[in-house]
């Protein structure tokens, strides 16, 4: 077993796993909330509203304004120990008696690391502001002294009378007083609150609703609303209104939120309840946080290590000047006064400390931070420029809105997604059918054979004039048999024309617009449409169907709602030839239990179907009949209405009522529906996988659709060994579900004798507030959650609030120490990008709100793959690379200075030539280096793709860790060892072959600098397995210009014109022209690559892991001209079946016999008819 912290198990369980949740933390906003116990506002009332100090109706996602981004972006940035650490040094640098460099050299590339990245920080922001003021400077319709004026959303105060239309968004929250449907109805679409497309249905109170558009009575209303405090529940809310004596109750079926739209309503007007940052939508939008990568924190505890070990050098170096000083400097005051300022020995240390501590400060070069920042920069720039994930229908390319977080794509161990708009396009398409036995949608060859279909089989509907245009089908048959009077054919599209909940809007002559609540009743009416059997209209008592061109009118006798547990619907209707038909549609199995004895064997060939259209991952449903006698359909009209007046026991008895009347069913056929995932999902979530990346949806829609998508797209498979369920409504269940899963999965979990379990019960637990029935995140349950769910290979949190996706995230986030990433596309998962360590935004049809506050944006959900197994794990091997050779390379030159303290006297003096000094890491080895973390591939993009395995170092941060660190601590040390010795070797007591005497500082320096280079460049040569062009010139050339300008330094002519600044002079002609000086430079490079080269090649052969073994089946692969595996679409052999239909709200069936959704004017009329 494998354990990533002591409570935090780590199963690969073969199951999958959901939850359903309800509510959310509490959260307080503020000291003003602490004060109130209620909010109190009265409507028309600006004055008396203006006491109680709420915030108007403006928004504010951007972080920063003009007057606080220098110091609050500072804060952020000096959160960087490194950046901590040089501003130290350059105060250093600036006392005169310690520094031995000059301060420009620190406080030129400090000020360029910061002002680089306060730019791109400023420019992230400045579009936030953008994306404020667009939202901000939004019109709306607002009541003024009797006239409706225009005006702006920031504008909009508590108390105030709002006007909405249709397919306008509503302004904030606000309490429905009425509208232009009758009894005060009207249609939401909460998209961009809880994801769900289904229509939804609020109601205003009679006293308001009675006033309708009368202006009038509108600015003449001071009703006093008494209510909660502003919170981030969606699905609750209470408080009174108190108008003209009476006090009326208020829940959230009056209220409207903001982020909704209005939909199949002409007008509505609202009380504004809640403004801006108090609305719901807001509560729930979550903080803006400074991210950082793991590899950030990482280098801030490795500048905490390299500042103990830089300490502790220059305390040794001090104490070694100190003793020198008192047994020999003393003595050669002669040669080698003591400053005025240095009084004795002690003195005299300690300052060569902190001299010695600016000498020795290139272990943690300023550099370094100028060339992260632009390698970051330079890998966003492949995620803009690759052509594979650009969208073309819309013209769109992936942006990377951040260049700080490029590497941590390469370490993602859970990705965290939504479901509608991000995995789902959110359009239900009728795909195929069975009727009576026979079924349509497949195309067939010459021979007979199945084939996919193609464009040249899309049926031609152009005969039908009230036709769907954008409804495609693709089997001819199904038409013929329509246009043959097929009885049974047109039967069962009649059954689908009246059994269903939709609403329908005549926009323009003939032009219909269904209004569903649910996107697949609206595929199935649609579809009808198409096939000749369109329906029109419905009004409390009748439904309008034109069959064929012919218009009948049915009359609806009852509705038999749909509910969780009947999992079917039914519709009640007498024929224009006064038969009373049942028309029902529902799951499979429900209704094969229901249907005559008679239908057996078609109800086989009908599974038989069923079981096809599953395997294709299609939704199904049965749809059937029953012909009713009159006589009988009176007697239990009597005992439904009956049932219907009692007040105990209501349901159940409903229930036995509806199951007289549903049985003995004539089987008509079924519907397959395709949920019409975006392109390469299924492939996209495989292959993440198998790079032991687990993904979970985090959704706010209902159950049973969560599900059939993780179906769909290869979350939940067959072949798991089980699903298990949490969606108990108190504590005690949750937790006794969530243990059984537990026991199936790894029954020793629940063994007291456990080693987590033993960490629990010493660990002190933190104490949190929870609301409602999110049981399963209280403080003492998270853990048992959070447990079962990581030992499951898929998990699906449905009916999840925004603010819910984010506490998820935080959960993993806090006890599972992973990357995590979060994809979404709409304003309710904003929370959950905010929270995680990456944030994705799918650039979707519910607006740009995820966009802008995401990381990285893209079109489609497939690009993810490409975009953590391919540009992640290439940033992270290069940063990875690019940290160890870095290190090493400036421990290595460093290090050199502490072995030639040792000979002289321990004075600060550096070995090498100032001009080397300001060189070696902005200009001799900083091309290599930029070229080897910009352009380095271990593999390209396609052995990538073929081999997710490859990913895995990245998740466990195999490639530079402390573990690594520690390596480029050591070798550095060796290396500078050789660099100083073997030198020092050479040059000791060493003449010309003229007998002239080359034993002095000035030669001795050039030849440590040189094989330093040397030695730098066959290391970055070593490191690099991919060569370009480019690594080439930056690689060779390097090493070149590092020549030219050594013999420019140290040409006569410099020297000449400045001899106070150039001292090497003819050093280099003199030296290089040695013999024995080349074979110093060549031992010293041999010695220090050839334990390199070793390790490099016993470590796969004597320690292998995994991504050393799926490397040698590439360069097999490469060195044998095999083609690359292919990778095949993924197949779909589910045989699952959902009754997908019923995910809209249960009780709009009774909404409709009521009469309360008939439109306004056909009201009005039979009003006056009477």
């Amino acid at each position: 077993m494998k354990y990533i912290k002591v409570f935090i198990s780590e199963i690969p369980w073969n199951c999958g796993w959901y939850y359903s949740a309800m509510s959310v933390y509490e959260r307080g906003n503020g000291d003003r909330h602490r004060k109130e116990e209620e909010r109190i506002l009265q409507a028309n009332n600006r004055k008396f509203n203006s006491l109680f100090d709420y915030p108007d109706n403006s928004i504010k996602t951007s972080k920063y304004n003009f007057f606080n981004f220098l110091p609050i972006n500072l804060f952020e940035q000096f959160q960087r120990l490194a950046n901590a650490y040089f501003l130290i040094l350059l105060v250093l640098q600036l006392i005169p008696q310690i520094s031995s460099l000059v301060w420009y050299t620190t406080v030129i590339p400090l000020v360029v690391v910061l002002s680089i990245t306060g730019v791109k920080d400023a420019i992230d922001d400045v579009k936030r502001h953008q994306s404020d003021k667009q939202v901000n400077n939004r019109s709306v319709l607002i009541l003024v002294n009797g006239r409706v004026e225009k005006d702006k959303w920031m504008n909009v105060q508590v108390g105030d009378i709002i006007k909405l239309e249709n397919d306008h968004p509503v302004t904030a929250d606000v309490l429905l007083l009425s509208s232009s449907e009758p009894y005060g109805l009207t249609y939401i679409e909460t998209a961009d609150l809880d994801g769900e497309t289904n229509l939804k249905v609020k109601q205003a109170i009679s006293v308001t609703s009675d006033m309708e558009d009368n202006l009038e009575l509108l600015s003449a209303f001071n009703g006093e609303i008494r209510c909660e405090l502003p919170n981030n529940k969606l699905d609750k809310f209470s408080g009174t209104l108190s108008y003209l004596g009476d006090t009326y109750f208020l829940d959230h079926e009056r209220l409207l939120l903001r982020g909704c739209i209005i939909r199949n309503t002409d007008w509505c007007y609202g009380l504004v309840i809640y403004t801006g940052p108090d609305t719901k939508l807001m509560q729930n939008s979550g903080q803006s946080t400074f991210k950082r990568t793991h590899i950030d924190h990482l280098m801030n505890v490795l500048v905490v290590w390299i500042f103990l070990v830089l300490g502790t050098m220059c305390f040794l170096l001090s104490i070694g000047h100190g003793i020198w000083k008192s047994n020999k400097g003393y003595f050669f005051q002669a040669f080698l006064p003591w400053e005025h300022f240095i009084a004795s020995p002690a003195t005299s240390s300690v300052l060569i400390f902190w001299s010695y501590f600016i000498v020795l400060n290139t272990m943690v070069p300023i550099s370094l931070y100028v060339s992260v920042e632009i390698i970051r920069l330079g890998n966003s720039y492949y995620i803009n420029w690759d052509r594979q994930m650009f969208y073309v229908p819309r013209n769109t390319p992936a942006q990377a809105h951040t260049t700080t977080l490029n590497e941590e794509l390469g370490q993602v161990q859970y990705v965290f997604s939504d479901k509608t708009g991000t995995l789902t396009e959110n359009v239900m398409t009728f795909s195929k059918c069975s009727i009576n036995g026979k079924t349509y949608g497949y195309c067939y060859d010459a021979n007979g054979q199945c084939v996919p279909v193609s464009l040249k089989d899309k049926v031609d509907f152009s005969y039908n004039h009230l036709a769907d245009p954008k409804f495609s089908f693709y089997d001819n048959t199904l038409v013929e048999a329509v246009k043959s009077d097929d009885h049974l054919v047109h039967l069962f599209f009649l059954c689908l024309s009246l059994c269903h909940t939709v609403m329908s809007e005549e926009k323009e002559q003939g032009e219909l617009v269904y209004q569903a609540q649910s996107p697949d009743e609206g595929a199935l009416v649609t579809a009808t449409r198409n096939f000749g059997f369109v329906f029109c209209s419905r009004s409390s008592e009748t439904i309008t169907v034109i069959e064929m061109g012919k218009t009948r009118v049915y009359h609806l006798l009852e509705i038999l709602d749909f509910s969780n547990e009947r999992k079917r619907m039914s519709v009640i209707v007498r024929t224009p030839e006064d038969r009373v038909m049942l028309f029902c549609k529902g799951a499979d199995t429900i209704i094969y239990e229901l249907l005559h004895p008679s239908c057996a064997s078609l109800a086989e060939v009908t599974m038989e179907h069923l079981d096809d259209f599953a395997r294709e991952g299609l939704r199904t449903l049965m749809v059937a009949y029953r012909e009713l006698d009159n006589a009988f359909f009176q007697t239990w009209i009597k005992k439904h209405n009956e049932a219907c007046r009692t007040s105990e026991a209501r349901e159940r008895k409903l229930t036995m009522v509806y199951e007289e009347i549903e049985k003995d069913l004539m089987l008509l056929g079924a519907t397959a529906i395709e949920d019409k995932l975006q392109s390469g999902v299924p492939e996209t979530i495989v292959t993440l996988s198998k790079a032991k990346v687990k993904v979970w949806v985090l959704t706010g829609d209902k159950q049973e659709t969560a599900v059939d998508t993780a179906y769909s797209c290869r979350i939940f498979r067959d072949e798991m060994d089980g699903v298990f369920v949490v969606e108990g409504t108190d504590r005690e269940t949750v937790l006794q579900e969530l243990r059984t899963a537990r026991k199936k999965m790894k029954p020793e979990s629940l063994l007291e004798s456990d080693p987590i379990n033993i960490y629990l019960t010493r660990k002190p637990q933190m104490p949190f507030r929870v609301l409602d029935e999110a049981y399963a995140l209280e403080g003492s349950m998270e853990l048992e959650l959070l447990r079962t769910a990581c030992m499951c290979k898929g998990v699906v949190c449905c009916r999840m609030t925004p603010l819910q996706k984010a506490q998820v995230v935080n959960l993993v986030k806090r006890y599972k120490k992973v990357v995590t990433l979060a994809i979404g596309d709409g304003a309710n998962d904003i929370s959950m990008i905010k929270a995680a360590h990456i944030g994705v935004g799918i650039s979707g049809h519910e607006g740009l709100q995820a966009m802008l506050s995401s990381d990285f944006s893209f079109c489609q959900f497939r690009y993810l793959q490409r975009l953590l197994l391919v540009h992640g794990r290439w940033s992270y091997n290069r940063m990875c690379k690019f940290l160890s050779y870095f290190f090493y390379k400036n421990f290595t030159f460093t290090l050199v200075h502490f072995w030639y303290a040792f000979y002289n006297g321990f004075s600060a003096q550096t070995v090498y030539d100032t001009w080397f000094i300001a060189c070696y890491n902005m200009v001799y080895t900083s091309l290599p280096v930029l070229g080897l973390s910009l352009f380095e591939k271990d593999v390209n993009e396609t052995w990538s793709l073929c081999y997710p395995e490859l990913y895995e170092p990245g998740q466990h941060n195999l490639y530079f860790n402390k573990k690594e660190f520690i390596k480029c601590l050591m070798h550095g040390i060796y290396s500078s060892f050789v660099l100083f010795f073997v030198p020092m070797g050479t040059i000791v007591n060493s003449e010309r072959s003229d007998g002239k005497d080359i034993s002095d500082f000035q030669s001795f320096s050039l030849l440590v600098q040189t094989a330093l280079i040397w030695v730098m460049t066959m290391q970055i040569a070593l490191n690099t397995t991919s060569w370009t062009v480019i690594n080439h010139t930056f690689t060779w050339g390097s090493l070149g210009l590092y020549f030219s300008i050594l013999f420019v330094l140290c040409s006569d002519g410099l020297y000449l014109m400045f001899p106070s600044i150039f001292h090497f002079l003819g050093v280099t002609r003199n030296s290089l022209w040695q013999p024995h000086m080349w074979l110093c430079l060549i031992l010293s490079t041999v010695l220090c690559m050839v334990p390199v080269i070793g390790y490099n090649f016993l470590k796969p052969l004597l320690w292998p892991v995994n991504v050393d073994k799926v490397l040698n089946r590439i360069h097999f692969c490469l060195r044998h001209p095999l083609p690359p595996p292919v990778q095949t679409k993924v197949k779909h052999p589910s045989i699952r079946r959902s009754a997908y239909a019923f995910s809209h709200k249960e009780g709009f069936g009774d909404l409709i016999t009521s009469g309360k959704t008939l439109k306004s004017s056909a009201f009005r009329n039979s009003r006056k008819s009477l």
